[in-house]
């Protein structure tokens, strides 16, 4: 039996049982719309996060201590730095900058009737941003009340707070400070917070505001200490040997080596590193989601079988006429699986166009850019053709082999 024939008997059918056909390929449009809504939600959202840590084209790494290597960056961290420590850092062969960062535990900023709960405020000295990151306004100043809101803080208020604001920041400890905002960030700068959307954050500069001491070690003397320090190399190119000299001086001659605990080991990230493991992160994520939206087209694929045994029951006289006029064994398979495959090609393509507006919805949702990989509609036709390969082998076998006097004997 010619190819075009078999298409044209299948679609007959198929066509003959509009229903049964709608809710046989339902299956297989769910699983397949599922899986590349989810794996479109996961490219997104990794090409969004991964764009904004390559976009700070800067020779620079971070450095903390946490309970182990390898955990999400920043887990953990605690105190340990000592301002000598960032002094010979800073005097470290290949280091241009050395800037430390830490959290200030707030009450909340207020405005009159307005006020909003923070935690905690960022604390770092005005070298940690650079001109190209204001949106608007200045960086503040060391020593003085000021402080800069990304654009997702700032939006907290009503109106949006703007440079030249005065605020009220309370402090944990009970003491209430008069601050003015005098920068608001841009909106690739910054922690990223869920999907995307970056976290609100306030950033105030570590003096007057940061005060976190502990004894230096040998000494009488107490110093502020830092859970996070950036470290930038002189260029990039000598960010990787300059890596390994500052991992050198904090496992050997640092202060922090003796203020952390003992369980806890000293992280030193580059951008590349923070770039490898969040691809990690997300795409583990993506995958686990995936699998789970797969169980659809697992579903799909035993619905196709089903309506597949039904049919053959109830073409079985059809099956006979056929063999008894002429038709062999591998014709009856072909027209059978011919049929399959394309319940499972039309549920793929439905579940492709579905998918894709799934995923524009769910990106939109998630304020982050699309981003469409074409090999998942290529990948659909061939998760339909395989779905009906697998699902239509069995009944097309079992009509293959239907011997023509029993069929032509059934009613």
């Amino acid at each position: 039996m010619e190819l075009g024939e078999s298409l044209r008997m299948s679609w007959r059918s198929i066509r003959g049982h509009k229903l049964r056909s709608a809710l046989t390929t339902l299956g297989v449009i769910i699983g397949v719309a599922a899986v590349i809504v989810f794996v479109t939600l996961g490219v997104s959202l990794q090409a969004d996060i991964v764009g904004q840590v390559t976009g700070q084209q800067e020779p620079v790494m971070s450095v903390w201590v946490a309970p182990d290597e390898g955990g999400p960056p920043g887990e953990g961290a605690q105190p340990v730095f000592t301002e000598g420590d960032l002094v010979r850092l800073e005097n470290t062969s290949g280091v241009a900058e050395v800037i430390p960062r830490g959290q200030v535990a707030t009450a909340g900023l207020s405005q009159g009737s307005q006020a909003t709960g923070f935690g905690g405020v960022t604390a770092t000295p005005p070298a940690f941003f650079n001109e190209s990151q204001i949106a608007d306004g200045r960086v503040y100043q060391s020593g003085e009340p000021e402080v800069i809101l990304n654009e997702a803080a700032a939006a907290i208020f009503q109106p949006n707070a703007s440079v030249g604001d005065s605020y009220q920041l309370a402090l944990a400890d009970g003491r209430v400070l008069d601050v003015r905002v005098v920068g608001i960030l841009n909106s690739s700068s910054g922690p990223v917070g869920g999907f995307g959307n970056q976290a609100p954050q306030v950033y105030v500069p570590t003096d007057p505001f940061y005060s976190v001491t502990r004894p230096v070690p040998g000494t009488d003397r107490e110093q502020n200490v830092y859970p996070f320090v950036t470290v930038e190399a002189e260029n990039f190119s000598a960010l990787s040997a300059t890596e390994g000299r500052v991992q050198g001086y904090l496992e050997n001659g640092s202060d922090a080596r003796q203020l952390k605990p003992g369980s806890y080991v000293f992280n030193v990230q580059t951008n590349e590193d923070l770039q490898e493991q969040l691809q990690e992160i997300i795409g583990t994520f993506t995958d686990f989601i995936v699998g789970i939206a797969t169980i659809s087209l697992i579903v799909g694929s035993i619905g196709i079988a089903n309506i597949m045994l039904v049919s053959v029951t109830e073409r079985t006289r059809e099956i006979g006429i056929m063999k008894a006029t002429g038709a062999r064994r591998r014709d009856v398979l072909q027209l059978f699986i011919t049929e399959a495959v394309l319940l499972g090609v039309i549920g793929a393509l439905l579940g492709a166009v579905v998918g894709a507006i799934g995923g524009y919805v769910a990106t939109d949702y998630a304020e982050i850019p699309l981003t469409l990989d074409p090999q998942l509609f290529a990948g659909a036709i061939a998760v339909g053709i395989t779905v009906g390969v697998l699902a239509g082998a069995y009944p097309a076998w079992r009509a293959a082999r239907t011997d023509p006097i029993d069929a032509l004997r059934y009613e």
